[in-house]
């Protein structure tokens, strides 16, 4: 089997569109969480509801799962203590986004299913939280971490006969 010419690449182009991805979503999730404030939940906030919560369970604990095994141990053994340290408070934030989650999914799959038990101000909090600390998160890894990713490749010598 040949391998991969820098296969990092397409995990990075991967992790970027993936960020693309969550800020579209933070920013429907935002306007849901004014629109569930001020008016009454119709078939359209259903459907947002649902979509937002579909994508958040069902891709993000896949996405921090990646970026601790394939991007993060190398950060860390960089030598670079500074990023190491940053590197360990983007994992905490992993841990902290998964527990926010597990207050703000299940009001957003209740909202989805029609259900009218969610109090607006508890699940606007919620989702404040959620928000800040995602949109926080996404821009520091994008600012540093894919950029460390990314000059780290272009120090890397190419292999053989790639064609990257």
């Amino acid at each position: 089997m040949k391998p991969r010419a820098r296969p990092a690449d397409a995990d990075l182009a991967q992790m970027d569109a993936w960020h693309a991805q969550v800020r579209g979503h933070l920013d429907r999730l935002a306007a849901l969480a004014t629109r569930m404030e001020n008016e009454s939940i119709d078939a359209e906030a259903r459907a947002e509801a649902c979509a937002i919560e579909a994508f958040f369970s069902g891709s993000m604990r896949e996405h921090h799962r990646i970026e601790e095994e394939d991007v993060f141990p190398s950060l860390l053994d960089s030598g670079d203590h500074e990023l190491a340290t940053l590197v360990h408070t983007l994992k905490q934030d992993h841990g902290w986004m998964e527990q926010n989650w597990i207050e703000v999914g299940p009001q957003l799959r209740a909202v989805a299913q029609g259900n009218h038990w969610i109090d607006p101000a508890e699940f606007m909090h919620g989702a404040e939280v959620f928000l800040e600390l995602c949109y926080g998160h996404a821009a520091l890894e994008e600012t540093v971490v894919h950029r460390q990713v990314r000059e780290r490749l272009e120090a890397a010598p190419q292999v053989a006969g790639s064609t990257s």
